[in-house]
């Protein structure tokens, strides 16, 4: 009987499992059929152990399915990380082009020059303020630590994955509100995307 709660791990008394199974159709003798309990319980034990057995390779089998799709979708979010960091050289420039043509047009027809070193003190300022490059490195770290996890960790790993997973969407956020850059405003949102997924599938994580 301890064998068989044991496989439970404990989680429900012996005494408790023998009611249940006693209880279900066809299981228990009916009276005037009944057998000594030494002839009976190893019948019912085997049984049990068999369902039991089964009951544990499904949850094994869900686990590793399951294992997937978190690395899949940490895949997912590495790939959208990847794109950000590749946009990042172009978006200072980018911005600059836009504001000295903005400027060149609000001039139009007048002879004034545009002075560039107030051009460049306010390209500085935005690049300065929209500078990524921490929370990037940030989140690379998150996705690190989220693989390891994912992978092999076994005391509590749901509220471990839950733990990071917080983080990172604190750190998809910042990006996206630094950025000012509307290509990197779309990564962040399918980075989110992905991390709502996960936030789901973690919930039957153990």
């Amino acid at each position: 009987m301890q064998h068989i709660s044991g496989q439970t791990n404990g989680s429900v008394p012996a005494e408790a499992l023998l009611s249940q199974v006693l209880s279900l159709p066809g299981v228990a003798i009916e009276p005037g059929m009944t057998l000594p309990p030494e002839e009976e319980w190893p019948e019912i034990e085997r049984v049990l152990s068999q369902a039991l057995d089964r009951l544990n390779a499904m949850r094994r089998e869900e686990g590793a399915r399951m294992g997937e799709e978190l690395l899949a979708l940490r895949g997912q979010i590495a790939r959208e990380l990847g794109q950000i960091n590749d946009r990042l050289p172009g978006i200072v420039e980018a911005y600059r082009d836009r504001l000295n043509d903005r400027i060149k047009n609000l001039l139009a027809g007048f002879n004034v020059q545009v002075d560039e070193g107030t051009l460049i003190r306010e390209v500085a300022v935005f690049a300065e303020r929209s500078d990524i490059a921490e929370e990037v490195v940030r989140l690379e770290s998150h996705l690190e630590q989220f693989e390891a996890i994912a992978r092999g960790e076994a005391d509590s790993p749901g509220r471990k994955l839950e733990f990071v997973v917080q983080e990172m969407g604190r750190e998809a956020n910042t990006i996206g509100s630094k950025a000012g850059d509307v290509a990197i405003s779309r990564h962040v949102v399918e980075i989110k995307a992905a991390l709502e997924k996960i936030r789901e599938l973690i919930q039957n994580v153990e």
